[in-house]
C-alpha cells in the first residue's frame, strides 16, 4: 500500500486540511512535525500512539521533527472545561530535558524546543508580527475556545493557538516543514498555523490529525484510574505495561494492532482470524504487548515482563529476586512485617481480612497462598527465612487479590 492508504487502513487519519495531502504523502518527501507540551518529564502511552506516526511516516521517506513545547508548556493548552494549572519555569525546564532525552532515545529523530525561538520575542513583536494576522472571530470559532466562553477563558489561554501557529510558521521558514501532524484535539491549533502561514508568508501548509486512541469505554488509551502509563520504565515497569496490554479488550485489540504496531495488513488479518476463532487464548493481546514493549524497551524487557507475569500465577515466583518483585509489583498493596507471626494474624493486621474468623475461613478454604503455595494451616508461622531473599512474600487472596508482605 501507498502511504496514505496504509494510514487510512490503520484508522490513523481523521482530518486533513486539503485533498492534495493524499498525493503529497504518496508521491513527495515532506518534512513534518509533531509536538507535545512538557507537562511531565516522561511521555506516557497516549503520547506513544501519536508519536509513533513519526516513525511510520519516516518509513515512507518523510522527515520527522519532534517538537517539545518549552514555550507553549509555560502557557498551557486550553482544556474544554476549566483553566489548566500552570507549572513553574523550573519544572518546565526539567520536563523539557527529560522529554528531549526520551524522544531521541525512543524515536531517534531531530528534537526542537519552541522556547528557543520565542524566548526573545517581545509582546509588541508578538502582537504586530503574529496577532495582527488572526481575526478574533476566527479564534472564537475554535471548538475548545467556543466551549469555554460561557465559563470564561483567560487571554493567556486564548492566545495559545497563535503561539502554536507561530511554531508552524517558524519551522516552515527554518526547517522547511510543510505538514503538522497531531491528535484530533489539536485540529484548531493546526488550522491557526495554516491560516497564519497563508496570510503572513503567502504559502499553503498542510495539517493532518489522528483519532484519539480510546478503550472500549471511550477513555483515552493509556489511562488507568486517571494515572498515565509512562514510557519511562523507571516510572512504569515493562511488567506493568505488559499487564495493561495483555488485558486489552477483545473489541479493541485488533484496532490497536493496526494503530500501534508495524505489523503488515496480512499479518494483522491473520491474527484477527485466529483471535476470532479462539479469543480465550489472548494471542492478539500477547502480540500487541510484545510489539509495543519491544519497540520501547527491547526484546529482553518483554521477555522479562512475560516471565514475571507467568511467575505470578505459578510457584516459579520463588525463582524471582526480591528486587524484581519490588520493582515490578510496586503497585500491589504493601504490608510491612516486623516479626514472625501466625498467618491469620498477618491477614488481619495487614487489612487483608476484617477478622480472625474470616482469615481462618479463607485459609481452611484454600483461598490463601504465600508465594503461590496454598496454606491451609491457620497457625502457619510467617517466617523471614521462608520469604524470597528473606524479605518478600507474595500473598494471594482468592483468585485475583495480591499483596506484598515485606519484612522490615
Amino acid at each position: 500500500m501507498k502511504c496514505f492508504e496504509d494510514l487510512q487502513w490503520r484508522g490513523l487519519i481523521k482530518d486533513v486540511s486539503s485533498p492534495e495531502l493524499e498525493k503529497k504523502l504518496n508521491e513527495e518527501k515532506l518534512t513534518f512535525y509533531i509536538g507535545t507540551d512538557p507537562t511531565a518529564d516522561s511521555m506516557h502511552i497516549g503520547h506513544f500512539s501519536s508519536f509513533l506516526i513519526a516513525t511510520r511516516l519516516a518509513k515512507y521517506g518523510h522527515k520527522p521533527i519532534l517538537l517539545i513545547g518549552g514555550a507553549t508548556g509555560l502557557i498551557g493548552d486550553p482544556k474544554p472545561s476549566n483553566e489548566r494549572q500552570m507549572i513553574t519555569k523550573e519544572e518546565v525546564l526539567k520536563n523539557v530535558a527529560g522529554l528531549t532525552k526520551q524522544a531521541k532515545e525512543i524515536f531517534g529523530f531531530e528534537v526542537v524546543n519552541n522556547y528557543d525561538w520565542t524566548k526573545d520575542l517581545s509582546v509588541l513583536d508578538f502582537l504586530r508580527d503574529y496577532g495582527k494576522y488572526i481575526n478574533v472571530n476566527y479564534m472564537l470559532d475554535k471548538d475548545i475556545i467556543n466551549r469555554r466562553l460561557e465559563s470564561g477563558i483567560t487571554f493567556c489561554e486564548f492566545a495559545y493557538t497563535i503561539l502554536q501557529g507561530l511554531d508552524f510558521v517558524h519551522l516552515y521558514k527554518d526547517k522547511g516543514v510543510t505538514l503538522q501532524v497531531a491528535g484530533s484535539d489539536q485540529w484548531g491549533n493546526i488550522t491557526t498555523g495554516i491560516e497564519l502561514a497563508r496570510k503572513k508568508e503567502d504559502v499553503e501548509l498542510y495539517g493532518m490529525t489522528m483519532p484519539l486512541v480510546l478503550d472500549a469505554n471511550g477513555v483515552k488509551f493509556g489511562k488507568t484510574e486517571g494515572n498515565a502509563l509512562w514510557l519511562d520504565k523507571e516510572k512504569t515497569s515493562s511488567y506493568e505495561l505488559y499487564q495493561y496490554l495483555i488485558n486489552t479488550s477483545d473489541e479493541c485489540v485488533i484496532n490497536y494492532l493496526k494503530m500501534l504496531t508495524f505489523l503488515t495488513k496480512e499479518e494483522i488479518e491473520k491474527i484477527a482470524k485466529e483471535h476470532q476463532e479462539k479469543p480465550e487464548l489472548r494471542k492478539a493481546q500477547e502480540i500487541l504487548a510484545k510489539e509495543i514493549i519491544t519497540f520501547l524497551h527491547g526484546e529482553e524487557e518483554f521477555n522479562k515482563a512475560q516471565m514475571m507475569s507467568k511467575a505470578l500465577f505459578t510457584e516459579e515466583v520463588n525463582q524471582l529476586s526480591s528486587e524484581d518483585i519490588l520493582n515490578n509489583f510496586k503497585d500491589m498493596e504493601h504490608i510491612n512485617i516486623s516479626e514472625e507471626l501466625p498467618l491469620e494474624d498477618l491477614l488481619v493486621n495487614g487489612g487483608i481480612c476484617s477478622s480472625k474468623r474470616e482469615a481462618r475461613e479463607l485459609i481452611s478454604g484454600n483461598a490463601i497462598s504465600l508465594n503461590n503455595r496454598k496454606i491451609t494451616d491457620n497457625k502457619y508461622l510467617v517466617k523471614k527465612e521462608n520469604a524470597i531473599d528473606k524479605k518478600v512474600y507474595v500473598i494471594k487472596k482468592g483468585k485475583k487479590k495480591y499483596y506484598l508482605g515485606i519484612f522490615e
